[in-house]
């Protein structure tokens, strides 16, 4: 059909992680006058709600890198456009090995590259790709992720919002009370898990009664690492009467419900999160959440912009006790500066952009 837009995400499983949001806010900017097929996991259980949505249950996740060279060549050759929704290096060498031969004509693919580490050989490939296929649309969230692809030569890199949509459950009007701290999304090593149960630890042991909610679901994959899977065990240990545990993926009015009257914490690690936008920093600012991050990521940049949290020097357990008592101490201001920014930057990550870019005729 010419009116289909194929929106390629073979992870895609449950609504855990930045997947789910991203396609959500996406499928609900659709109308009658096209499809959005989604192309996803043989295991996916979500379902989304938008005009004339479709989902192909398609990707084993062993085989899925080979599933989707074929399914790139095949989209190529059918009307309708092909949307990449998470695109990294190897989308774009399956997507030049798929149009061998041929020059892919302008408005028919886009990638939407959340973040990439470039090297000398990925960007001597990159110039390689944009040399045959200079109709590729490469879009990402900040400056630092499209100039890469600027600098190999892609005419059409650009920066385009990371999309978000409006909450299903909307928050509050007025900053509501505190209520818990709260670890929200996957258990990462890389998003500060073990200092969270760190902090629980610390606690503990000083006898406090703060309450706190963690989410521990694994990602996408369904697996722990073998340092996760520690971080699980001595925290099973530690016997904080005042923690709660979610271990299972939530519903979306569940995992909504987490950031009401919660002080979030996202000790991601600066390096690998420098310039990658978090999905739940943007879900925690429009639930009117403050949030607590850790220095020179893009999350730190929107806490001193709205001042709607607080940035920790360090992620000892010490450091990150002060920052949460203080924002307890404080919370009605914190959490209605949160829904302040929450406002703003569901106005500037409208899922519209992306959507008009997808739209727009050859």
């Amino acid at each position: 059909m010419p009116n289909t837009i194929n929106v390629v995400e073979p992870t895609l499983t449950t609504a855990a992680g930045h997947c789910y949001s991203f396609i959500t806010a996406l499928c609900r900017m659709g109308d009658d006058s096209r499809t959005l097929r989604l192309w996803a996991s043989r295991k996916v259980e979500v379902t989304f709600s938008g005009a004339n949505v479709e989902v192909k249950k398609t990707f084993f996740r062993r085989i899925r890198r080979v599933q989707s060279y074929f399914l790139y060549k095949s989209l190529l050759k059918a009307p309708g456009k092909l949307f990449i929704s998470t695109a990294r290096n190897s989308d774009l060498l399956m997507l030049d090995w798929a149009a061998r031969g041929t020059v892919v004509p302008p408005k028919k693919v886009f990638l939407y590259v959340h973040w990439f580490k470039a090297s000398e050989s990925k960007m001597a490939r990159l110039k390689a790709i944009a040399r045959k296929q200079p109709n590729f649309e490469i879009y990402g969230p900040t400056p630092s992720v499209t100039k890469v692809f600027q600098d190999a030569g892609f005419a059409n890199a650009r920066v385009v919002p990371y999309p978000i949509s409006k909450p299903q459950v909307p928050a509050a009007a007025q900053a509501q009370p505190f209520r818990h701290v709260l670890y929200a999304g996957a258990a990462r090593s890389d998003k500060g898990f073990s200092q969270v149960v760190d902090l629980v630890e610390r606690m503990h042991k000083d006898g406090l009664r703060i309450p706190v909610v963690l989410q521990t679901s694994p990602e996408q994959a369904g697996k722990y690492d073998a340092a996760i899977r520690a971080d699980l065990k001595r925290l099973g240990e530690i016997g904080y009467p005042h923690l709660r545990i979610h271990g299972e993926t939530l519903s979306p009015e569940q995992y909504a419900d987490l950031f009401r009257g919660a002080v979030c914490l996202q000790l991601y690690d600066a390096a690998a999160f420098a310039d990658r936008i978090s999905g739940v920093t943007l879900d925690a600012f429009s639930h009117g959440s403050p949030v607590i991050s850790t220095p020179g990521s893009w999350i730190a940049r929107m806490v001193e912009r709205f001042d709607a949290g607080s940035i920790v020097g360090d992620t000892s357990p010490d450091s990150v006790l002060r920052a949460v008592q203080q924002q307890i101490a404080a919370y009605t201001g914190y959490a209605q500066r949160a829904i302040a920014a929450g406002a703003v930057l569901q106005e500037e990550n409208s899922a519209q952009t992306l959507f008009d870019l997808l739209t727009t005729p050859a």
